[in-house]
């Protein structure tokens, strides 16, 4: 099967997820449990395969890390669960290689560092492994994310990249207000990930709520590799919170593409500062020059005429946001001040009113049905759509929902950043990875009452 061929009938099989019936959540015998592992099960990986275990359709067959802590807490989850202790590698930074040779395994979920996405992914799809789970992002150079495009595509395979916040309850609202029109034809849209980490990009894993001044192996969790990305890189490292609900509301991939883009990035100071305070200018740390700038500014073209403008903010004192934006030619949403505005509709002219009372009314029908199973999960909740969306795909041998092209066309936001930077806020054009076939393909996300 050529590339062209195998993205339509990829694009076709995806468009039946809408007409499926539903399934029963945990439909799975206990003779036909789906086998799954688990490489990297930091706390992040935690998190997954808590979900994983209070399922009664997953069987967690394997865990890999390399940190004896997380194996530990793992492990301490898992007899905690009552579930049959999976097989365990750890030995070594390549252990996860080993793991790949059981031959039982159904699905893989992958929550390391970013640096070891590719290899990962790639590596799981060379040992047959059809359903491949990733945390974001997907690659680090543009290379690899075509490089994991056409290994999914040789084996004919599929990689999902695990974006929760896709699934967040207002973001699915919104979706569902997009797609009756109540904002009219969308016209421009924003989003990023603006998030105080300095506090988890500088971790000793002594205080409390993170802190310290600690990175590398000297750190705690994601400081331990993290912060490195900091040091040295300098773009939007980590696109797709916003980008990926946007896609959804405008149609990426699906008759709608990114075009171009160009950033900006603004100067380094934050983190900096923020050793100075903890720990002093003797400190080792205090010497680090910060490549990424506090705020890394996008700005995204579309095929259909919509502009989208991201941000990156990780490093500056201030309250979470993902800045979401959603405007069009009726009205629109803002998640910052939590309102909305819709022409004709809204009770006073040109005055915002809260937008909960609209997130309530157009409640997504997924959030409507799993609402009580999702309480309790992570972030919300939405950790437990993004994982029951790949469990229940895999289970049903069909296409998930968000699919490579979807993890390969948001995750590529950061090689392109960069190369805009370097090439001094130049527009740099954006990679079609689905060959064009993006003109034919349909929405399928959220479109099926189950998943």
């Amino acid at each position: 099967m050529n590339r062209k061929n195998f993205i339509k009938n990829s694009s076709i099989a995806a468009t039946s997820i809408a007409l499926m019936p539903s399934t029963n959540l945990f439909s799975r015998s206990n003779s036909n449990l789906l086998k799954m592992a688990v490489i990297g099960v930091g706390l992040r990986g935690q998190d997954h395969l808590e979900l994983l275990l209070i399922r009664n359709d997953v069987e967690v067959v394997a865990i890999c890390d390399i940190d004896d802590q997380m194996i530990a807490s793992s492990k301490e989850t898992i007899i905690k669960s009552g579930k049959k202790m999976p097989q365990i590698f750890s030995s070594d930074k390549y252990a996860w290689k080993k793991m790949l040779e059981i031959k039982e395994i159904d699905a893989i979920i992958i929550a390391t560092p970013w640096e070891w996405h590719k290899e990962m992914v790639i590596g799981s799809l060379e040992a047959g492994i059809k359903y491949v789970g990733c945390e974001v992002v997907l690659g680090i150079t543009l290379q690899d994310h075509w490089d994991v495009v056409k290994a999914a595509e040789k084996c004919k395979a599929n990689v999902m990249m695990l974006e929760n916040v896709c699934y967040r309850r207002d973001v699915m609202a919104v979706l569902n207000m997009v797609r009756q029109g109540l904002f009219g034809e969308i016209i421009h849209l924003q989003g990023g990930y603006q998030h105080d980490l300095r506090e988890v990009k500088f971790n000793d894993g002594i205080h409390p709520y993170g802190g310290g001044c600690e990175i590398n192996q000297k750190g705690y969790s994601e400081a331990k590799w993290r912060t490195e990305h900091t040091i040295r890189r300098n773009g939007d490292v980590y696109p797709t919170h916003g980008i990926g609900p946007i896609a959804n509301y405008i149609n990426i991939n699906r008759g709608n593409r990114f075009t171009n883009l160009c950033s900006f990035s603004s100067k380094s100071r934050g983190l900096h500062k923020h050793v100075l305070k903890t720990c002093g200018e003797n400190h080792p740390n205090a010497k680090i020059n910060f490549k990424l700038g506090d705020v890394v500014t996008t700005s995204i073209g579309c095929a259909n005429g919509e502009t989208i403008l991201l941000q990156h903010d990780t490093s500056l004192p201030r309250p979470y946001s993902l800045g979401f934006r959603v405007q069009g030619t009726e009205g629109l949403w803002m998640d910052v001040n939590k309102a909305i505005y819709i022409e004709g509709k809204s009770p006073k002219p040109h005055q915002w009113e809260n937008a909960q009372s609209w997130l309530d009314k157009y409640d997504h029908p997924l959030w409507v049905r799993w609402s009580k199973e999702a309480a309790g999960s992570g972030h919300g909740g939405m950790d437990f759509y993004v994982i029951h969306a790949f469990i229940e795909s895999a289970k049903q041998n069909i296409p998930t929902p968000l699919d490579v092209y979807d993890a390969a066309t948001w995750s590529a936001i950061t090689p392109l950043s960069e190369q805009s930077i370097i090439m001094g806020n130049e527009t740099v054009d954006f990679p079609d990875f689905t060959a064009g076939q993006w003109i034919y393909r349909k929405p399928v996300f959220a479109l099926n009452d189950n998943f």
